[in-house]
């Protein structure tokens, strides 16, 4: 995987960056309540057995995001430590 994606695509155990949002409206205000902001550290938990939704580790929280959403969030996936 490129280390420059989408949050849609991190799969359980990896890590990753924000770059930037690309949502809008009240999504985008719900995201950057929870912390997710430009440089916030992201942990893919784990994804449903359909795929949707996943469930993600942000500033100590565990949120789950659709796929449909996530996908609108960029990110840096980080190497395995």
């Amino acid at each position: 995987m490129n280390d420059s994606s989408t949050l849609d695509r991190l799969r359980p155990g990896q890590l990753a960056l924000v770059q930037s949002l690309e949502n809008s409206g009240p999504m985008r205000r719900r995201l950057r309540d929870i912390g997710l902001i430009e440089n916030t550290l992201v942990e893919c938990l784990g994804v449903s057995p359909g795929g949707d939704p996943a469930a993600f580790r942000v500033r100590g929280a565990a949120i789950a995001l659709r796929r449909e959403d996530s996908r609108q969030i960029r990110i840096r996936v980080l190497p395995p430590a």
